[in-house]
């Protein structure tokens, strides 16, 4: 079982600037609260018992909102005020409080409708006889706030190559299974976590699973806009979002 997440909440939020003037990106509001509020009762939901979180812009604030959530849950810091170490150094770093066992490695701005439970599905789907990672992949034509040309098609028994075409029709949504020994070889420094997919692709054990639901990238002003429009609206038709 699964009881370790990460979330990457240390980014600059450049793009959702104005709204990170004075704030992390973790802590804009969609649908009344922190977009990192909407990710910690996922993961609560999930069986999920500790949360590593980094920390680099505006620290002090997000710290002070982890430390007054009520929730069954261990919450610890990842201080990356000094200098931020992007995906793969931030992930590096927080290897002293991640454990040896696997985790999750979340994204402050996925944002998702769910068809039936997120989470409990990836980690259900979970191998670690033969797998090293196993991403999230969102169906891009049900997806919200993404404009790229995907990441991933998939292999055999959901095994994940690099797109071979122009255009991919999945996107990483932004949470994935991982396992911490993966990142041991590597400095504290700054570097994507790109660089430690590509070594799992090499040796063919990064898998995926579709995202049951409706995927939202919460990236920008007009994709929060966009997500919120689409929250009210499944609200209006009796949904409860398990958010």
């Amino acid at each position: 079982m699964i009881k370790t997440a990460m979330i990457m909440a240390a980014g600059y939020g450049t793009r959702m600037q104005p709204l990170t003037n004075n704030i992390s990106k973790a802590m804009v509001k969609l649908d009344g609260k922190p977009l990192i509020d909407h990710m910690l009762q996922r993961l609560v939901n999930a069986g999920i018992k500790k949360v590593v979180v980094n920390v680099h812009a505006f620290s002090s604030h997000l710290i002070s909102h982890l430390k007054s959530l009520n929730l069954d849950l261990k919450i610890a810091i990842s201080d990356e005020t000094d200098l931020l170490l992007e995906t793969g150094g931030g992930v590096v770093k927080a290897l002293p409080m991640l454990g040896k066992k696997p985790i999750l490695i979340c994204n402050i701005d996925s944002i998702w409708i769910e068809f039936e439970p997120v989470l409990e599905k990836l980690i259900n789907a979970w191998k670690p006889d033969h797998m090293d990672e196993l991403l999230l992949c969102a169906k891009a034509e049900w997806s919200l706030g993404y404009s790229g040309k995907g990441d991933f098609d998939f292999g055999k028994n959901n095994s994940l190559i690099r797109r071979s075409n122009q255009k991919s029709d999945y996107i990483y949504a932004g949470v994935q299974i991982f396992k911490p020994d993966l990142a041991k070889s590597y400095k504290v420094e700054k570097f994507s976590r790109n660089k430690i997919w590509n070594e799992s692709l090499k040796r063919k054990t990064i898998y995926g699973i579709q995202l049951p639901g409706y995927w939202m990238h919460v990236g920008d002003p007009k994709s929060l806009i966009a997500a919120e429009a689409v929250i009210n609206q499944v609200k209006l038709k009796g949904y409860n979002e398990k958010s």
